[in-house]
Order: structure tokens, then sequence, then C-alpha cells
């Protein structure tokens, strides 16, 4: 142990030296501007022989044949091949090259395309400047982060060694820059609400606590941001959504991050079913953009195929009751809670003592139904106890007008008939705050008394809808810079 420590404690100094070796030459280890014509994944990508460029990147390979060196620069968009002959670009630019650049380091270089030999689209450089110089050595290249600890602490690590992390993060920006647009498009408005609330409203939730000196007041980070953006419904927008984050100060798993990126959005004069048909078109507008059709392969770390989602349309739509009683029994409906109970142990689902009735059911539906839905699924017309800000079905007060949408086993996005009755709103989340849930926003219920039109809405989670798209098995992988706790 003590050996390898020392041998690495002699890489670091080697690293060093080379550093005071370039100062010691006049050269800037640090670099500057460099005007570039091409990032090299795109030179790569729209390559043609004989054009006169300038790339950067970072060195992550080279070979050297005596007085010729050929050697890769790479950045996020992918790699492009560099040559270099000693009688052209001069000793000391060559001995610079040689012997002072090492892999990882960062270079700018100047010269004209061509393709050698074997068919390898290159760049025949004429001049180089180092960019900047890598004072620690990279990651194992063909074995790259294995590490999930330093993979997800160190992503940049990651980002540099694992081709698989680049292209889902870059996957992940054109798919947010997608919906954006896609939105748009259709006459939506992105809007900005407050992340600091004086009241945390729009689900239950527990959120982070902050506070305010200026005001000499506490406040909370949202945990959604739906009470907002409904007031801009009063004040007459009536086509509007915001892409931002929430926070929940609630547990970490490969599903749940206490930060997150969430789409909600708004349409007067619409309804769940409306919405639903918007978030069908959506995803399915994605997954052929991006993922080449509607058929997503999950793989597993050897490449191979673990489960395939098919989203082929039209999605199935079902009731939240017509569910439970295809996994529990016909008559669970008409069952008293201990027998409920007692039926959740033949079913293998664990249920806490205190549970009431709905919560019950929740867990039968949450374990046996959600968890187990890889294909897209519509919940329709789930208990009114489980969403306080949706209208009442009609023909069966018991529940409301909403769809849970699951896929991958996971909600990936719920939606509403969206409950604009000022009243039957007070006594909703007044019940709510009675259960120590969600505190009573009287500044929303004020908005809500001068009249909010009647409105679709609907929530994605951009993190979980990602990750079904792009076979991302944990949040984790979706999100460059995941909570961990401290070293």
């Amino acid at each position: 142990m003590q050996g390898q420590e020392h041998s690495e404690s002699e890489l670091l100094q080697i690293r060093r030296d080379k550093l005071t070796a370039m100062q010691a030459r006049g050269i800037d280890p640090f670099g500057g501007r460099f005007d570039t014509t091409h990032e090299p994944g795109h030179l790569r990508r729209d390559f043609a022989p004989d054009m006169e460029v300038k790339v950067a990147g970072r060195v992550t390979a080279r070979r050297t044949m005596g007085k010729a060196v050929f050697f890769d620069l790479s950045d996020i968009t992918g790699r492009i091949q560099c040559y270099v002959n000693k009688k052209e670009i001069g000793d000391e630019a060559f001995e610079l090259l040689t012997e002072l650049v090492d892999i990882g380091d960062w270079l700018a270089v100047a010269g004209k395309t061509f393709v050698t030999k074997t068919g390898e689209p290159s760049v025949h450089t004429a001049t180089l400047q180092v960019m900047s110089k890598a004072l620690r050595p990279l990651p194992d290249k063909w074995h790259g982060v294995t590490d999930r600890e330093i993979k997800y602490r160190q992503r940049y690590l990651d980002l540099i060694s694992n081709e698989r992390s680049r292209d889902v993060f870059v996957q992940r920006s054109l798919m947010v820059a997608e919906i954006r647009r896609y939105l748009q498009d259709r006459g939506f408005l992105e809007v900005e609400t407050p992340m600091m609330q004086d009241v945390p409203g729009g689900a239950a939730a527990t959120p982070f606590e902050t506070y305010f000196k200026a005001l000499s007041m506490a406040m909370y980070l949202r945990i959604a941001p739906e009470l907002f953006l409904k007031r801009l419904l009063v004040g007459g927008f009536t086509k509007i959504f915001e892409l931002n984050r929430n926070f929940r100060n609630e547990g970490l798993s490969r599903r749940h991050n206490p930060e997150f990126t969430m789409l909600e959005a708004y349409w007067a004069f619409s309804d769940f079913e409306q919405m639903a048909d918007l978030v069908e078109s959506l995803v399915c507008h994605l997954a052929e953009k991006f993922c080449g059709g509607l058929l997503i392969e999950h793989k597993d770390e050897e490449g191979n195929v673990t489960r395939t989602i098919n989203l082929q349309r039209p999605w199935k739509r079902t009731a939240y009751k017509d569910l439970i009683r295809g996994v529990a029994g016909d008559d669970w409906f008409e069952q008293s809670l201990e027998d409920k109970k007692a039926r959740c142990a033949n079913l293998g689902v664990e249920v806490s003592a205190g549970m009431v009735d709905y919560e019950v059911t929740q867990q039968v539906f949450e374990k046996l139904v959600e968890e187990k839905s890889f294909d897209p699924l519509f919940v329709t017309h789930v208990p009114a106890e489980l969403v306080p800000l949706a209208k009442q079905n009609k023909a069966d007060g018991s529940v409301v007008d909403v769809y849970e949408l699951v896929i991958n086993g996971q909600e990936i996005s719920p939606g509403y008939s969206e409950l604009n009755d000022p009243i039957v709103q007070r006594e909703r989340l007044a019940h709510q705050a009675g259960e120590e849930t969600q505190k009573v926003d009287e500044e929303f219920l004020l908005a809500l008394e001068y009249g909010m039109p009647s409105a679709g809405g609907i929530g994605i989670g951009i993190d979980r809808l990602v990750m079904m798209l792009t076979g991302a098995e944990s949040i984790r992988d979706v999100v460059l810079f995941p909570q961990l706790k401290k070293r």
C-alpha cells in the first residue's frame, strides 16, 4: 500500500516538474484565448479533406513513431485525430508535445484536414498551443470510472472516461430543449415563479427550511410551483408552463433525489384527458426524435437487453379501482380495514399499523401495480384523498378526475382537471393541513376567489423521463451532480 502511494506521489511530481519546465521555456501552461473553428466530435462528423481548421480538446491518446506523432483531441462532442511531423512543426514544438505534454492535457491545434492511409479523418497540425496542464493522471482508458462513489462525486472523471455517461447528459440537454420547443410551438408560454415560498404548497412533502433575513421571516424551498402557476391562470394566462427545480427534504434512492427537475403546465378550459393526450404525444415525439422509435431498450452494463418498453400508441388507460380489483380481488373495496390489512399479508404487501384505509389501498397500488407496470399506463380516477387540488368526479364522488402516468415501474407524470372552486378547495386544504402535511395558503385561496378558469394541468418528472428514455437504472445516472453524503 505504501509503495502504491509513493508511486502515485511520484507521478504527480513528474507532472509538476513538466509544468515548471514549460514555464521555464516561456510557455503558459494554462493557455488563453484560442478561436476554434470546430469542436473535435463535430469536425469528425462534418469532415471534409483540405479544410483549414482550428480545434482544441483534451489529449486522450498519443502514438509516437520516430519523427511523427499521432494524438487524439477530445471533448464532450467526441474526438479527432491529429498528426504532427517533427520536420514541419520544428524541434521546439515537437519536444513540447513528446516530452512535456501528457495524456489529459488540453491542447489547441491549427492545420489542414486529411485522411490517413487507414481512412482516419485527421488534422495535419501546423501549430499547437498548450491550453491547460493536467496535474493528475486520468482514469484508466479501458476501464474508465467503475467506482460509483467516484462516478457521482467526481462526475468530471466519469464524463472524461465514459462515453455512455457523456451521451446520456447530452441527450438530456437536447430533450429538455425539445420539450420547451414542443410546448412553445403549441402556444404555451414559459414562466418563472418563486423558488422560495413562505407557504410550501402544491404537494404533500417535507420542505427544506431557510430564513430570509431582510424580511425577518422563515422561508421554504418550493416543493412545487403549482399554486403560483394557478395564480397566473387567475391573472389571464391560458397556456403556461414552468420547467425548473423543486426541492423535497425526503429520502435518497435510485428513484429519488431531493433536488429534482419538474415540468408543470396548465391549459385553461382543458381537462385531465386532454392533458393526457398532450403528454402521450410529447413523450412519443421525444422517443422518435432521440431514441429512433417507440421501442426503448434498457441494457445492463455488459450491453445485454434486460427490458424493452413499448411506447406504441394508444396508451392504456384504466381506472384506479379496476386496477386494485385486478390485483387484490373484486371485493377489495367492500372489505373492512382489518380484512384489507390481512389480505395485504397474503399478497406480500407491507403495511403499518397506523395506516388508514386509502393508505393501505395505495400501498397495494404502488407494490402490485405501479412497480410492475413498464409499458405506459394512465391510471385514472384516483381516490380524492390523494389529490386535494383536483376536481371531484361527477359520477363517483370518492374519486377525482386525475391520471397518473406510470412507465418503467414508476410515476412519470400526474395530470388533473384542476379544482377551481375556492370553497371546496379551502375545505380540501384544511383537511390536508389537519394531517400536518401542508399548510393552508391563504394567498392562493384569495386568488381563487377572483375566479380561476377551469383548466387541465400536468407535471412531468424530467429526471425519471430521461431515465426511461435513455435506459438509465438510477436517477444518479441522469443528474450531473446528485446529492451525496459528505466525504
